[in-house]
């Protein structure tokens, strides 16, 4: 894979990438209707392939927050068409890599020493790459080491970034309204705490200690002495990733073991320890030759406060989506519904979100759940499907919901996502023996 001597730093610069993007997907668009021109019944299929092609490209070279961004939109497999979450799905950790010479002047830099004098052995070539950093394979006193480099300039870019982003993210996702900065600023403040590796470690280790004692799942250890704030060293854990594991021949009862594992992981850390791993996608995850779940990634921890925790579940309960009066209540309480709402606007959003709730939260009402079942799956799709083209919809405020919602939701759809991919069928509660 070709490698990289320079990541674009500079807002200017940054900026100029971004555009020069925009202007390929322009292309595209004529090119396309041109074709359709000429042919009416040309697929679009073409076009999204054209433009997921050039938004990747563009995206790759800048890393930091702009990867991030498709990295996070990999995982809407029903929002997205296929040739977008099959491109950005390459965010997740097979990106182009920093070259040996840039690799050595960023860690002299973090670490104040070349790698060499640091570790007994460090490999230039990055075993492999993602968003915010890649990591090399280095070993030090008989033990093998996975050392994590993070991109220059990716924290100082984070801002700039997000304000290139944001009028694009505003109409696509139909956000009005002043309040709208909360929602931005919830993500900047993540990317920028993912960019602080000391406090990484600090995460990883209290969540890993808290987590040990579930079945099934290891996690590294981290060295203090070898990180600092731009890099992390760690034990060198052997496996397959997650998404490369869910492509091979698996039994049923591998399937189910794995995602029974990440289910009690998921809701041991919501439920227990009122802060959860929000980045589920399968590149932070590895399967060894033991079927265990490894988990190797804890930049983005989302911390559940109680004032969005018990609306939040009491809104999963099964009767409360017939009681009127409670489930009004907790809607005010999540900023579902406003003051300000129109009563045709309390009753669009109260029917809609019911129905969303209804389905999605449908797992925690059983006592065991099929996450491979294409049923569940294809209610999602249409449902989705169904959202997308409502034309009322656009025209009502979507800005709507606790900032808390977004790495909430972010974090049960990736997890969902796991699930479906390993076919698991899991048992609902058995986290619970984890909270005794």
């Amino acid at each position: 894979m070709k490698t990289l001597d320079r990541i674009p730093t500079g807002k200017i610069e940054r900026a100029s990438k971004l555009v020069k993007t925009g202007v390929k997907i322009g292309g595209n668009y004529a090119k396309y209707y041109g074709k359709k021109l000429v042919n009416s019944n040309t697929s679009r299929n073409e076009l999204d392939e054209d433009n997921a092609e050039d938004i990747y490209d563009g995206l790759k070279s800048l890393k930091g927050s702009a990867l991030k961004v498709a990295q996070m939109l990999s995982m809407e497999k029903n929002l997205l068409p296929n040739a977008y979450v099959e491109k950005f799905s390459l965010s997740q950790f097979s990106v182009p890599p920093l070259s040996a010479p840039l690799v050595r002047k960023t860690f002299t830099k973090y670490l104040g020493k070349y790698p060499e004098d640091v570790f007994d052995t460090f490999e230039k070539d990055s075993i492999n790459a993602a968003s915010i950093g890649q990591v090399h394979k280095a070993t030090k006193d008989g033990k093998e080491l996975a050392v994590k480099i993070q991109y220059p300039g990716v924290a100082q870019s984070i801002s700039s970034d997000l304000a290139l982003v944001k009028p694009i993210a505003l109409r696509m996702f139909n956000i009005k309204g002043k309040d709208s900065d909360k929602y931005f600023k919830e993500v900047e403040d993540k990317l920028i705490e993912e960019t602080n590796y000391l406090l990484e470690i600090e995460q990883s280790q209290e969540i890993t200690q808290a987590c040990d004692q579930i079945d099934n799942l290891i996690f590294p250890k981290y060295y203090t002495d070898l990180s600092s704030q731009r890099i992390i060293t760690m034990d060198w854990m052997n496996g397959t990733h997650l998404g490369e594991f869910t492509k091979t021949e698996f039994s049923k009862e591998t399937g189910d073991k794995l995602g029974q594992t990440l289910w009690d992981f998921y809701m041991f850390q919501i439920h227990g320890l009122r802060k959860v791993h929000a980045d589920p996608h399968p590149g932070n995850f590895l399967i060894n030759d033991r079927e265990q779940l490894i988990a190797i990634d804890f930049g983005c921890i989302k911390e559940v406060p109680d004032t969005f925790y018990n609306p939040y579940f009491e809104l999963a309960k099964k009767e409360n989506f017939s009681d009127d009066r409670i489930f009004t209540e907790k809607m005010y309480e999540l900023e579902i519904l406003t003051d300000a709402d129109s009563p045709a606007e309390i009753k669009f959003f109260k029917e809609l979100f019911r129905e969303m709730l209804i389905l999605f939260t449908s797992p925690f009402h059983h006592e065991t759940f099929d996450f491979g079942s294409n049923d569940f799956w294809g209610r999602i799709a249409e449902l989705s499907e169904h959202y997308a083209s409502d034309k009322q919809i656009r025209k009502m405020n979507g800005n709507r919901g606790s900032k808390h919602f977004l790495y909430m939701n972010r974090t049960f759809f990736g997890l969902f996502n796991l699930l479906h991919d390993l076919k698991a069928m899991i048992k609902v509660n058995s986290f619970q023996k984890y909270l005794d």
